[in-house]
């Protein structure tokens, strides 16, 4: 099992370019399974979520095959419409395949996702949204069973305690586009990658109305073409980037990184005083050394265009070391605090009162061997040791390579003295405190 190790302190500097976006690419992948003809998609990111992805494809019987890099070609012909658990198990977002096989098999058999550590995920408003569509919905022995034989268009509200749901979003719309009759999704997920996932259904033949909006008008067809399409860049990765910047005191230029899609994330940069511009009209964001002291800010993470919950970690990071008192309120996951502990390790002043995270900024962060808990705990953790003084251990960073493509070289190409090594190379000191502490 590999750690990785850091030395903080030193500036970021030069520029990256993000790679293609995680969460939209997912359930592109599983949209190939909408049709029998070839499939080609682009500037897909080398992830373990995407190589998981593609094993479960290949075990549902479609030809998937890495033409080059980032380019995937999957052709699914004679396809099963079972999943099971020993695949699902190792990604929540294979349920993403639901809405697929209701529409192109009209039926359905994945096994019931398992807990996740930032909180439930429950497909509830999955189930909700196809039982409206005329969908039969049963549990049996662990599985989710969707019979789509009567399936037909309907009106379908998919909002929820904690907002509209991204995922259940976009099974909806890929079962959907196959239904007959016309669909209405009031309260749909305006994520960008949801408006992306819409551009590429329309183009095999899929008639969607509204994209990017919270209502979309879906008339069913008959049959669905082949595609091929280029992915969005990753929002999320682009704001990892412009943190790290930011925590650093450095000058970093983060190409891919669209403005329009990360409207709330810089209003907050710009609220805590960091000098924050557009390049090339919108195609990159540059982060500057700040000429002034840093503020403190109040955010609440909502669905877009809220502030993402997926940046929350790694700003809560930078927040750490802004003097004053900031609030971070998690709407989406209320529980998204266990990096929380690992901060305060390397010594950041931070309390939780439900679902809020008070934190008082301290002068400085002190490098600490620490424990990742999740994906972007992973990179919050990374974050901080780049900021702090002396050396971070950071461990279990197999949750990292779900969702940042080699993270570690490519925050050493803007000069962060980081690498990935054996655990074997941890002080033996620093391993058994953690072994301790887990027990």
């Amino acid at each position: 099992m590999d750690v990785v190790r850091i030395i903080g302190g030193r500036p970021l500097g030069g520029e990256i370019t993000v790679s293609g976006a995680k969460n939209a690419c997912l359930p592109m992948l599983a949209a190939a399974l909408l049709t029998e003809e070839t499939c080609t998609l682009r500037n897909v990111p080398d992830l373990r979520d995407t190589h998981f992805m593609v094993e479960i494809l290949r075990h549902q019987g479609a030809h998937v095959e890495n033409i080059e890099k980032g380019v995937w070609r999957i052709t699914a012909r004679d396809i099963s419409p079972r999943t099971p658990y020993e695949l699902v198990r190792k990604m929540r977002a294979s349920i993403c395949l639901l809405g697929p096989l209701a529409g192109r098999l009209r039926r359905a058999e994945i096994a019931q996702p398992g807990g996740c550590v930032i909180g439930q995920r429950p497909i509830d408003l999955h189930l909700k949204g196809l039982s409206r569509l005329g969908c039969t919905v049963s549990h049996q022995n662990g599985y989710v069973v969707i019979d789509a034989s009567d399936a037909r268009g309907a009106s379908v509200f998919m909002g929820g305690r904690h907002g509209s749901t991204v995922t259940g979003t976009a099974n909806l719309i890929m079962a959907a586009v196959l239904f007959p009759g016309v669909t209405r999704i009031d309260s749909a997920a305006c994520e960008p990658e949801i408006a992306d996932l819409c551009r590429l259904l329309k183009t095999m033949g899929a008639q969607i109305d509204g994209v990017g909006s919270p209502a979309l008008i879906i008339t069913g067809v008959e049959r669905l073409g082949g595609f091929d399409y280029t992915v969005l860049p990753d929002r999320i990765e682009a704001g990892t980037y412009l943190i790290a910047a930011a925590l650093t005191g450095g000058d970093v230029t983060v190409r891919g990184a669209q403005t329009e899609c990360l409207g709330a994330f810089l209003d907050k940069l710009d609220e805590a005083g960091i000098a924050v511009e557009d390049v090339n009209g919108g195609d990159a964001i540059r982060v500057r050394p700040a000429k002034q002291p840093l503020r403190p800010v109040d955010l609440i993470t909502l669905p877009h265009p809220g502030f993402a919950t997926d940046l929350q970690a790694q700003f809560s990071a930078l927040l750490a070391l802004i003097p004053g008192i900031s609030l971070v309120t998690e709407r989406i996951y209320p529980n998204r605090f266990m990096h929380v502990p690992e901060l305060q390790r390397m010594g950041a002043d931070i309390a939780i009162e439900g679902a809020t995270a008070i934190i008082k900024g301290v002068k400085s962060l002190s490098g600490a061997p620490v424990m990742s808990s999740d994906l972007r705990a992973s990179a919050a953790l990374i974050l901080a040791g780049l900021a702090a003084q002396g050396e971070t251990w950071v461990q279990r960073i197999y949750h990292l390579d779900r969702g940042y493509e080699q993270f570690d070289k490519r925050l050493a190409s803007l000069g962060a003295c980081i690498e990935r090594m054996d655990a074997a190379a941890m002080p033996k000191d620093f391993s058994d405190e953690q072994t301790d502490a887990a027990a």
